[in-house]
């Protein structure tokens, strides 16, 4: 029963110093509801929309502004410049003015009625993987339907049925299922990750902050003291109001986007409870071990930040870990958002049993355990050691 008291007292203590220090509330409260606004809002519409793209046409034909027509009514792209000849396009692609051209030469009408079999070119920056790769994307298939348009009309005039013109256009037909994400919205797959690894990362900050404030004000005595000297009671007390406060902030969160914007969610509620009290947990013990691994408030919240921002290039989400050479691969199991990514595609996104992923769930609770090594160099930090600035 002492334990539960000192416990009370030291987290209305931190309760206290959270509302009287302002980078708490902004880094628990309004940084996280600005970040989850941003992000739903600007990829409100899946992906992306209406990318400027530019044409090179020199054929001038009524094929050739039907290819363009065609190119300007695709869903990602947008036709804002016609240029004059290959230099003015070059040059505004590399201005950032447009991510894409296509050039249609002259004579391509003449040799697609001939058979002759004529070639368009299309140029796409990859300095934006994303808007490069979409636009990349609708410029060949506009080559594609151009080139099958063409061969259609051929056909026709020769007698062909309509049945026997689909079939030499498209001898095989391709059923696609996309699981999980049948839209194909960067909302759904981005936002569940970067939010959760930028909160994740303002979980590890801040709870490295908290512990190297008490030794920078020189109230690290008087916060063991509140123990009787049991670190474990104090480290408990503290963080228990930063992880109520974020529990409620993802929480809300999770409201938001599954039940407002209703983004799928296979697993059912306990799935979601029992990986955000595992995200929570981890990314406070990743910030209490950084501090027991480097006593300094300046090196503790370095490490934090650098482990932290890694983790959302190493997690998986945007580019495979497969896909990574081996070094990087093993590399990516000591990120706690890499586990935290793949129970949430396993058990919430698709609805998977947890012994699917049960060595993640070991992962995060050993991130969670991290801060019980480390232990007593807090408590001797908080005894022994003076500020350095």
């Amino acid at each position: 029963m002492k334990y539960f008291t000192n416990i009370g007292h030291i987290a209305l203590r931190e309760l206290d110093i959270l509302c009287r220090n302002r980078i708490y509330g902004f880094c628990m409260i309004v940084f996280p509801l600005l970040l989850v606004i941003f992000f739903t809002t600007m990829l409100d519409d899946g992906v992306a929309l209406d990318l400027p793209v530019g044409v090179v046409d020199q054929d001038n034909s009524a094929t050739s502004r039907g290819l363009v027509r065609n190119l300007d009514a695709m869903q990602s792209s947008r036709v804002v410049y016609r240029f004059a000849n290959v230099t003015e396009a070059r040059n505004a692609m590399q201005e950032g003015k447009v991510y894409a051209y296509l050039l249609i030469p002259e004579g391509t009408s003449a040799k697609l009625l001939a058979g002759r079999q004529p070639k368009i070119s299309y140029y796409y920056t990859m300095t934006c993987m994303t808007a490069g790769s979409m636009a990349m994307k609708d410029m060949k298939t506009i080559g594609t339907l151009g080139s099958a348009a063409v061969g259609g009309a051929t056909l026709s005039a020769k007698g062909a049925s309509k049945q026997q013109i689909q079939a030499a256009l498209q001898p095989v037909t391709v059923d696609a299922h996309m699981i999980a994400n049948p839209e194909g919205s960067y909302n759904y797959s981005l936002t569940t990750v970067f939010v959760p690894g930028i909160l994740m990362l303002f979980m590890a900050l801040l709870s490295a902050y908290a512990v190297g404030m008490e030794m920078k004000f020189d109230t690290g005595k008087e916060w063991l003291g509140m123990a009787d000297n049991n670190i474990v009671v104090a480290i408990v007390g503290k963080y228990l109001v930063h992880a109520l406060v974020f529990l409620l902030v993802i929480f809300l969160y999770q409201f938001y986007i599954f039940n407002v914007l209703h983004f799928p969610h296979l697993g059912g509620v306990w799935s979601i409870v029992r990986l955000t009290l595992l995200q929570v947990s981890a990314g406070l013990g990743f910030g209490i071990f950084a501090f027991g691994l480097m006593p300094s408030l300046r090196m503790s919240m370095s490490i934090s930040s650098l482990w932290s921002v890694l983790s959302i290039s190493m997690c998986g989400s945007a580019f495979p870990v497969a896909g990574m050479d081996a070094p990087l691969q093993a590399m990516s199991w000591l990120f706690p958002l890499r586990h935290y990514w793949m129970i949430y595609q396993a058990t919430v996104l698709n609805g998977f049993h947890v012994v699917d992923v049960w060595f993640n769930l070991v992962a995060l609770v050993a991130f969670t355990l991290l801060p019980w090594f480390v232990l007593s160099k807090v408590k001797h930090a908080m005894l022994n050691y003076v500020y350095i600035p």
